[in-house]
């Protein structure tokens, strides 16, 4: 919809990186380091860690700490607490709904945190698959500049991707390409060879519907409970089904 953001690309738009460098650091890390744990803990042959390599470089993180990260998730790298993985669901204003992943040592911890941040901004944390339902996993390719779309259809057909949607962040074309996560891997290897930029490749919570914000208040409600739930150190991911009109974002972020 033109002139219209989902929380993808609002969360893009309004991404204040030098502000919270520290904590995309510390998010990105504990990527990498549950990566390399959950496979071996080299990027050649563990896609999941090399993504989350390159994710981490995108966003500044210096080698050296990315080394340590994959020391630390092969066991080489100090004893440390175990991370686990674990997903939330709730509400935000006007029942939208919100899915978050975190990575946690301490669940009570974490779920204390992200009811304190729903109760004071006008949602509430609800039980495990209260809103899991409206979600889809996808694999997504985010390819950055201008594209030609017969070119990039071409691409998609061979590298089965699902569909792809077109935006602007930051006065720069973007387009999300979809596909089922398990082809993921062949997808990002077609657009690169294809010589597409690719700037993120991510397996990411789609909602299957989409809720228009059209209330002012709602608008400024959800938008400071997602700023409150991603400035979680635990949180990882969030992801909600609404959308609004650029305009109405642009107010609710004063």
């Amino acid at each position: 919809m033109a002139g219209h953001s989902k929380w993808a690309n609002i969360k893009r738009q309004k991404a204040r990186v030098d502000a919270i460098k520290g904590k995309i650091f510390a998010k990105v890390s504990r990527e990498i380091i549950v990566a390399a744990r959950s496979g071996i803990p080299d990027p050649v042959g563990n896609f999941q860690l090399r993504t989350a390599i390159d994710k981490a470089k995108a966003a500044g993180v210096p080698n050296e700490n990315i080394e340590r990260a994959i020391a630390k998730g092969a066991g080489k790298g100090g004893d440390g607490d175990e991370l686990e993985s674990i997903r939330y669901e709730g509400y935000g204003a006007g029942g939208v709904a919100i899915l978050i992943e975190a990575l946690t040592d301490n669940r009570n911890r974490t779920a204390a945190d992200l009811r304190t941040a729903f109760n004071k901004r006008g949602g509430n944390l609800g039980e495990t698959g209260c809103v899991g339902w409206m979600f889809e996993q996808k694999g997504v390719v985010t390819v950055t500049g201008v594209v030609d779309e017969d070119e990039l259809l071409e691409a998609l057909i061979e590298g089965d991707a699902e569909q792809y949607e077109l935006a602007e962040i930051d006065d720069e074309p973007v387009a999300d390409v979809f596909t089922e996560p398990t082809a993921l891997e062949n997808l990002q290897h077609i657009l690169m060879e294809r010589g597409y930029r690719v700037s993120q490749t991510e397996v990411r919570w789609i909602p299957k519907n989409t809720i228009e914000v059209v209330d002012s208040e709602q608008a400024r409600s959800l938008v400071r409970l997602m700023d409150a739930l991603e400035e979680l150190d635990d949180v990882q991911s969030v992801t909600a089904n609404f959308e609004m009109s650029d305009e109405l974002l642009s107010l609710s972020m004063v």
